[in-house]
């Protein structure tokens, strides 16, 4: 069991595709130089977060992004964690991550589960059903270091999906998202250490960097939490890239210390299923 470097590549998203994809591949290669062996991009990379872009820059696999990311992480012997795309599927267009190995191979993909259809007054509304249709998958993806679970950005409020990839294996959770700044301040980095602390696993979040001429103004932060709840690594709202050194030590270390993950009760959560017995 060794250790590995993690590059999160926290971008300035215009509305080019084409500049966002030049962009991509050169944070990849400058995070490749670092010695990254696993590249994280953010939530709609290739795409500003608007409903109204999203058809435009939608993409059927493979497409332009997809391939060049499947080049990138041949070329560069990486593991890329595509952060997501709009991709064009049929007649529908899901909010999808494309997940590469080092011999660009495409070795999982997760398209967004919880779709994110909110209206908090005097903050934001957004409502993604009105162009996104959701997926229906849990995703674990095997890496020569560890199982990875990936899920975007929503998604990671619902503990229930966080638990299901721990269960299935997952030592390190990676989230594309582009929380705002009404819901960002609030809750990202709450929500991203309890999730570390609930699944004892390191959970990575990758954020666009905040532009401020967009219609969506991303809260950025992108971090990443070990085992333990401690935050190891966290950008500003600023373009950037964050490292830090996974120690797959360190979750053998707090699993078997704290053992949380065997000490469930399932009987008891089975029960609940079938009816509730409350005691006062």
């Amino acid at each position: 069991m060794s250790n590995f470097k993690i590059a999160v590549c926290q971008m300035l998203i215009t509305n080019h595709k084409r500049d966002n994809l030049k962009k991509a591949e050169a944070f990849i290669r400058e995070a490749a130089a670092a010695g990254s062996q696993w590249v994280v991009l953010p939530e709609m990379f290739n795409c500003p977060y608007d409903n109204k872009y999203f058809p435009e820059f939608a993409e059927a696999f493979p497409g332009a992004t997809t391939t060049l990311l499947s080049d990138l992480a041949k070329e560069l012997e990486l593991f890329i964690i595509g952060g997501s795309i709009p991709e064009h599927c049929e007649d529908k267009i899901y909010n999808t991550s494309f997940i590469f190995d080092s011999q660009g191979r495409l070795t999982g993909k997760h398209r967004k589960v919880h779709l994110f259809d909110i209206d908090v007054a005097g903050g934001i509304r957004f409502q993604e059903s009105e162009i996104l249709s959701p997926g229906k998958s849990v995703t674990v993806v095997k890496t020569p270091q560890c199982p990875v679970g990936v899920a975007i950005c929503y998604d990671m409020r619902f503990p229930e999906l966080m638990r299901l990839m721990a269960l299935e294996g997952a030592k390190v959770i990676v989230i594309p998202a582009a929380f705002n700044m009404t819901t960002g301040p609030g809750h990202w980095e709450l929500l991203a250490r309890t999730r570390a602390l609930d699944n004892q696993v390191y959970f990575v979040t990758a954020s666009p960097a905040r532009n401020l001429e967009a219609s969506y103004h991303a809260y950025g932060h992108s971090m990443i939490v070990n085992p333990w709840g401690t935050v190891v690594a966290q950008a500003d709202e600023k373009e950037g890239i964050v490292y830090a050194e996974v120690d797959l030590g360190l979750v053998e270390k707090v699993r078997r210390e704290l053992p949380l993950l065997m000490h469930r009760r399932e009987d008891i959560y089975e029960v609940r299923k079938k009816g509730w017995e409350y005691s006062i």
